[in-house]
C-alpha cells in the first residue's frame, strides 16, 4: 500500500509564512512539517507544528551592499536546506517564497518532490524575483494576481482578496505600531515617537520596533523587540490604528480585524528593504480605499486626521478556491503515481 504522502510547507518570515497559515485547512490533512526562517512568528509555529528553520539570505543584500553577508548565508542555507530535504523527504513542496527557499526547492526537485509555487500575494503587477528564479522548477505554478501572471506564464489565478461585510467590534484607545517580523525600521518607529510627543496620538501605543531595534519612547508608548503571532493577533483585536510596514502579513491581519491602518513602506533608496515592492503593495491597497499612505510627519498627520472621521473597513483574503484547486491537483498526481 502507497503512504499517505508528505508535504514541506516552505516560506520565509513575516507574511510569506503568514500565507501557508492561511493555507491550513488544505494542508492539515496531510502529513507535514515547515522550513522557515528563525523569528518570532516561526517558533510560535514550531509550539504547535514540526518546523525547521534556514538561514535568512536574499539577493537584495548585495544591492543594499553586503555580497559577502549574503554569500555566507546562502553558503549555510545550501547545506542546511539539503540536511532537512534528505531527513524528510517530501513529496510535495508548497512554497510562498522568497529568497531563503531556493535551495529547498531545488533539492526537494533533485529528490523527487512535486513542486507548488504560490507567488507571494505582495506581487501585484509581475511575478516575484523568486517566481522568475524558482518557476522553472515548479510542476505548478500559482499567482494572486492576474496582472502578474500574464508575466508569468503557464500560472493558475487565484485573487483571495475579498472584502468583510457589516461593521468590526468596539475598539479601545490603542495604537499598535509594528515594523514587522523581522528587521528593525527605525524612520517607522521615530515617526511614531514623534506623533505621540507631539500630541497627534493621545491613544496608548504599542510599539514593536524589531530584533536588535531601539528607540527612546516617551511616556505612553511600550517599546518591545518581537511579539508572539498570539500576541499580535491580540493587539489587533483591541487596536483602533494600526502604523505598520508594508508587509501584506501586517496589513491584511489588521483590516481582518478592523483596524484603521496607516502604512508606511520600506524604501530600497533609503537602504530599508533589498526593492520598492513594499511601495507597489501599498499603493494597491491605497487604490482599493483600505489604507492610507505615509512617508513624513506631515503624511502621517494628514493620514490620522482622515481616518478619525471614517469607519474603518474589513478585508481578508479568503483562499477557500485555491485550496479546493490544490486538493484537486494532488489528488490527480497521487491517481497518475500509483
Amino acid at each position: 500500500m502507497a503512504r499517505d504522502p508528505k508535504f514541506c510547507l516552505a516560506a520565509s518570515g513575516g507574511g510569506h509564512v503568514r500565507q501557508l497559515l492561511d493555507l491550513k485547512p488544505f494542508w492539515a490533512e496531510y502529513d507535514h512539517f515547515f522550513v522557515t526562517e528563525d523569528t518570532a512568528l516561526g517558533r510560535s509555529i514550531a509550539r504547535d507544528e514540526t518546523v525547521e528553520f534556514v538561514p535568512h539570505f536574499a539577493l537584495g543584500q548585495a544591492r543594499l551592499g553586503s555580497p559577502l553577508k549574503m554569500l555566507r548565508s546562502a553558503f549555510k542555507n545550501i547545506w542546511t536546506s539539503l540536511r532537512i530535504v534528505r531527513r524528510h523527504r517530501p513529496d510535495y513542496v508548497v512554497t510562498t517564497g522568497a529568497g531563503s527557499q531556493v535551495f529547498i526547492v531545488l533539492w526537494a526537485r533533485l529528490h523527487g518532490s512535486r513542486i507548488v509555487l504560490i507567488d507571494s500575494f505582495a506581487r501585484f503587477d509581475a511575478p516575484s524575483a523568486f517566481a522568475r528564479l524558482a518557476g522553472p522548477l515548479a510542476h505548478l505554478r500559482v499567482s494572486q494576481s492576474s496582472v502578474a501572471a500574464q508575466k508569468w506564464g503557464g500560472a493558475a489565478v487565484f485573487n483571495p482578496l475579498k472584502m468583510i461585510e457589516g461593521q468590526g467590534p468596539e475598539k479601545e484607545a490603542l495604537v499598535f505600531a509594528t515594523v514587522g517580523a523581522t528587521l528593525p525600521f527605525p524612520r517607522l518607529s521615530d515617526l511614531v515617537v514623534q506623533a505621540k510627543r507631539k500630541g497627534l496620538l493621545h491613544e496608548e501605543v504599542i510599539l514593536q520596533v524589531g530584533q536588535g531595534g531601539s528607540v527612546d519612547v516617551p511616556g505612553g508608548v511600550l517599546a518591545v523587540e518581537e511579539l508572539t503571532f498570539d500576541e499580535i493577533k491580540g493587539l489587533l483585536a483591541r487596536a483602533s490604528i494600526v502604523i505598520c510596514h508594508g508587509g501584506t502579513g501586517s496589513i491584511v491581519t489588521a483590516l481582518q480585524n478592523f483596524c484603521h491602518v496607516i502604512v508606511v513602506p520600506r524604501r530600497f533608496e533609503l537602504g530599508e528593504h533589498y526593492d520598492n515592492h513594499q511601495e507597489e503593495i501599498t499603493a494597491a491597497f491605497v487604490q482599493r480605499g483600505l489604507v492610507r499612505m505615509a512617508d513624513d510627519e506631515v503624511e502621517l498627520e494628514k493620514a490620522l486626521n482622515e481616518l478619525r472621521g471614517a469607519p474603518a473597513v474589513g478585508a481578508t483574503t479568503d483562499p477557500a478556491e485555491l485550496m479546493d484547486f490544490l486538493r484537486a491537483w494532488v489528488a490527480r498526481e497521487q491517481l497518475s503515481a500509483r
